[in-house]
């Protein structure tokens, strides 16, 4: 019966579209994913897969340990450089034939930028040309100084004594000196990573919404839940079939996304920390890049389980197939108006809303704290163990809903 729910679900047209359109979506993605470049020697900007190994040569050459250094040869490069006619010329092709000299380096000169900033919120991409290479030693010390000065200034009243604690001792406990590595694979998956989620969650959304409401729509409903096996067998095939197509889609997508984003720009940097590249610096947790791969993968797997689940729920509630294809749509963008309201409430609502989990590539990044009980919790744990509970509820819930 499972088998045949499912093909049930294929031989639809419009499903066979909705699979087709993911397809096609999917390798959009991966071409932007894999669309980096490469100043060369005479600041011309190059593309593809030569751009992609020159690059990943010039940066392998800086890889290793990020200690005092490391830092100081950096910053001592950096100037060295910005001191060059190119440099200070005025013409543009000039400025990039010096940036070339800096492509091996400028991951490391962008978490410069951070690590000496004026402020925890601040940015300046000249900052690092102002550094002298004596400032090398307060490199890990001005990551902790600068959130404690935001904890204490500006982001005061954003959080409580024990959750500013409990972000200072995160701080303090990250292990250092960072493992700093060519990297470009993981952070142009990581970046496309929740686009590719919400895409499959919208997809599967509109497979799984007629599961159940088809049968309504086309009154077989009477004749299905009154047969001998329709309340317990034909209820479960289609739970079950649920279940197969949002596993097997899900899975099949992400690991051609992944495999197709490594393989061309390379899964060098897996166990780096993710606080070695500017798009973690300020991130508290303590993961690799393989680490948080597998946190996005995960959840983003439990997201679209549990909207599909709900998706099925609300079909037979409302016995309304339009409603059930609606449902994903809402529960994707509607966070996106709410997070317009500048109040501390509404920000701790939407830090547990399920499109997180399909968010959890740029959720590292955030301070999303739960204070409970006196004990801190952090948003990403809190996600996991909510919505593995609602998936484990909806289940049962399915099944009873239909056996009345």
């Amino acid at each position: 019966m499972v088998k045949f729910e499912i093909k049930k679900v294929f031989l639809r047209r419009g499903n066979q579209m909705a699979v087709a359109l993911l397809a096609l979506l999917l390798c959009v993605v991966c071409f932007f994913a894999g669309n980096i470049s490469y100043v060369n020697e005479s600041g011309e900007t190059e593309t593809g897969f030569q751009a992609v190994k020159k690059l990943r040569e010039e940066q392998k050459e800086w890889a290793g340990l990020l200690d005092e250094v490391k830092i100081r040869k950096v910053i001592e490069e950096n100037n060295k450089i910005s001191q060059t006619p190119e440099a200070k010329s005025e013409d543009f092709q000039e400025n990039d034939k010096a940036f070339h000299k800096k492509q091996g380096f400028q991951e490391i000169r962008n978490l410069l930028n951070y690590a000496y900033a004026e402020g925890f919120r601040d940015y300046n991409y000249f900052r690092a040309d102002s550094l002298k290479p004596e400032d090398a030693s307060e490199f890990y010390k001005n990551r902790i100084v600068l959130l404690k000065e935001w904890l204490s200034g500006e982001g005061k009243e954003l959080f409580s004594e024990t959750e500013k604690e409990y972000l200072i001792k995160k701080y303090e406990s990250l292990q250092t000196p960072f493992f700093y590595d060519y990297v470009e694979g993981w952070k142009q998956l990581f970046l496309y990573f929740p686009t590719i989620l919400m895409i499959l969650m919208l997809v599967l959304g509109y497979l799984i919404s007629g599961i159940f409401a088809r049968e309504f729509q086309w009154k077989a409903d009477s004749i299905l839940f009154s047969s001998m096996y329709g309340k317990n067998k034909a209820v479960s095939a289609k739970v079950k079939a649920c279940f197969y197509i949002v596993t097997g889609i899900y899975w099949c997508t992400v690991l051609l996304y992944t495999g197709a984003v490594l393989f061309y720009l390379g899964a060098d940097g897996a166990f780096c920390p993710i606080q070695a590249n500017s798009s973690g610096w300020k991130s508290f947790y303590e993961m690799t890049n393989m680490e948080k791969y597998v946190l996005c993968a995960v959840g983003g797997y439990l997201g679209c389980l549990f909207i599909s689940f709900l998706t099925m729920l609300v079909s037979g509630k409302t016995k309304s197939l339009a409603a059930a294809v609606v449902l994903p749509f809402v529960l994707v963008f509607m966070p996106s108006f709410l997070s317009n309201i500048n109040h501390p409430a509404v920000a701790e609502i939407l830090g547990l809303l399920p499109d997180r989990l399909l968010q959890l590539a740029q959720g590292t990044a955030n301070f999303t704290l739960y204070e409970i009980g006196g004990k801190v919790l952090d948003g990403i744990f809190l996600l996991f163990l909510v919505y593995s509970v609602f998936c484990a509820l909806l289940l049962p819930a399915l099944k009873r809903m239909y056996r009345k």
